[in-house]
């Protein structure tokens, strides 16, 4: 499925709702992914579906099925935040849970704070305290190199040369990912937080790149933070001890550790 966003870009999305559910949760998916390989394949579907949760995914801008612009203005980190509230707009749902995943995070995050009364829970997922930093202008600029690179085996810093080689696994637009990372977005407003009423689950694993996330979890005023042992941020977000997590978190169950 699909529908039209307010700039006129096509939003690919999955909705897969069983008659009795109770809650709905919307998936935001990683930068190079989309909504099959981030969350179908890892099993999220499936484990959603035996919960009975509505389970809504949507393929962002320049990615999966969605349409694929080439200029970087069209990546504006408002502009995805944007997409998700004119998701639920569209399937007329008043509240979700909200689950984004390394760049996802930082989609779910902005929509949160746009939006914070749409969202029952915030779940930031491969992602650490380095979101409370500035990221360097030059960053995105590298990646658009190695997205852009003719020959890949040219890479020769391992992160990049490892997105390349998932982008082109998984049949990306490369132009449209490399203009993905050419915007120039302002940083997040981690001030704003502290101010969010939702709780919040951090979660990543032990070797995540992208720092600590129970020292993430502390900037949010009911944050809770949970490190996968031995994962890194690729195979954390399949694992089993992250679905528990993201559960006990819902349930309420997940105990606080600000609390000890």
């Amino acid at each position: 499925m699909d529908f039209t966003a307010s700039d006129g870009l096509t939003i690919a999305y999955d909705d897969i709702a069983p008659a009795d559910y109770e809650r709905a949760i919307l998936l935001v998916h990683g930068f190079a992914s989309n909504r099959n390989e981030g969350w179908r394949r890892t099993g999220w579907y499936g484990a959603f579906e035996r919960r009975r949760f509505r389970c809504i995914a949507l393929d962002q801008r320049g990615h999966g099925q969605s349409g694929k612009s080439h200029d970087p203005e069209s990546y504006a980190r408002q502009r995805l935040a944007r997409d998700v509230v004119e998701l639920i707009d569209h399937l007329g749902i008043n509240r979700v849970d909200l689950f984004g995943y390394s760049m996802g995070s930082r989609t779910a995050a902005q929509a949160a704070l746009e939006a914070p009364e749409r969202f029952s829970n915030l779940i930031l997922g491969g992602v650490g305290h380095k979101l409370l930093e500035e990221s360097p202008a030059s960053r995105g600029d590298v990646m658009a190199q190695a997205m852009l690179a003719e020959d890949p085996e040219t890479i020769t810093e391992p992160f990049l040369r490892s997105f390349r080689q998932f982008a082109d696994e998984q049949g990306e637009d490369r132009e449209a990912l490399a203009a993905f990372t050419r915007v120039k977005n302002p940083p997040l407003d981690t001030a704003g937080f502290a101010g969010l009423p939702m709780p919040v689950l951090v979660v990543a694993g032990q070797r995540e790149s992208n720092g600590d996330p129970e020292r993430l979890a502390q900037a949010f005023a009911d944050g809770r933070g949970v490190t996968i042992p031995g994962c890194d941020h690729f195979s954390a977000i399949p694992h089993a001890l992250t679905k528990a997590a993201v559960f006990d978190f819902i349930d309420g169950v997940l105990d606080d550790p600000w609390a000890r």
